[in-house]
């Protein structure tokens, strides 16, 4: 059965305060690789299944593309939770809305990294969510492209339809993304089928003004606050960019309950 769509996200006074900390945090990232580049060709690069040097094997580290963000001014403050929405209604989200600590991730169905964190650490923080301790918020935005756009567009769809975790693990089955070609209408049609949904509702959902601004929106406020690179996080209002390991999120997690108790 269809749900209601919720409202856009309220405009917040605090975002342009939060752009400047993620432009410092991707601008970091892009000078380490700049200097990484420099240093030689001998450099083991990342792999897709995120392996990398230094790294624990098997666990997902990096992250995807990276848009060139805009110049911004000195952060005044590094507390980013507010970007947390906390809405019962809001489709694309697992775990109580007053859970005492919450994720909000900022993914896309195209990028590998993200694919290997759904994998590998998501099984681990749903423990959390089980527990009633851990809400995550997943905002797609869609830096690959066309492909993603529709495919976020077909993960609200499904949404709708209850069936938004079922869908979202067909999308980054055995923590391997799609190739673009299963992104098309057909393809994404197809894991609807397999799904078990209402394949005339989904496409009618999938392709309805309404499920494209949402998506449109969603990946604007991602936007607005500097995740120009996925998949990147905000854990109990600190960020977090890259699959880091899934040890890293259990420590934030656990350091933030402890200090709610």
């Amino acid at each position: 059965m269809s749900h209601p769509l919720p409202a856009e996200p309220k405009t917040r006074s605090r975002k342009n305060t939060l752009l400047p900390l993620f432009v410092i945090i991707i601008a970091a990232v892009l000078i380490g690789f700049v200097i990484w580049q420099s240093i030689g060709d001998d450099t083991p690069e990342s792999t897709q299944d995120g392996t990398e040097q230094g790294g624990v094997e098997g666990e997902p580290q990096g992250q995807g593309p990276v848009a060139v963000p805009e110049e911004g001014a000195q952060p005044e403050q590094s507390d980013m939770s507010d970007i947390e929405r906390r809405d019962p209604e809001d489709l694309l989200a697992v775990g109580p809305a007053d859970a005492p600590v919450a994720i909000v991730m900022f993914t896309d169905a195209q990028c590998p990294f993200c694919a290997a964190w759904h994998d590998q650490t998501l099984p681990t923080m749903m423990e959390y969510v089980e527990a009633g301790d851990l809400r995550i918020e997943w905002r797609d935005v869609n830096v690959f492209g066309e492909a993603s756009e529709r495919a976020a567009r077909a993960t609200y769809a499904a949404a709708m339809q209850d069936a938004f975790t079922e869908y979202h693990g067909l999308l980054f089955a055995d923590g391997e993304t799609l190739p673009e070609s299963g992104l098309t209408d057909e393809g994404l049609l197809d894991l609807a089928e397999q799904a078990g949904l209402d394949t005339a509702q989904f496409q009618e959902d999938m392709n309805s003004p309404e499920v494209t601004e949402q998506i449109a929106a969603n990946a604007q406020e991602g936007l607005d606050i500097g995740a120009y690179s996925t998949p990147a996080f905000i854990v109990a209002g600190e960020p977090i960019i890259g699959a880091q390991p899934t040890e890293v999120f259990v420590t934030a997690v656990d350091d933030a309950l402890a200090q709610d108790r």
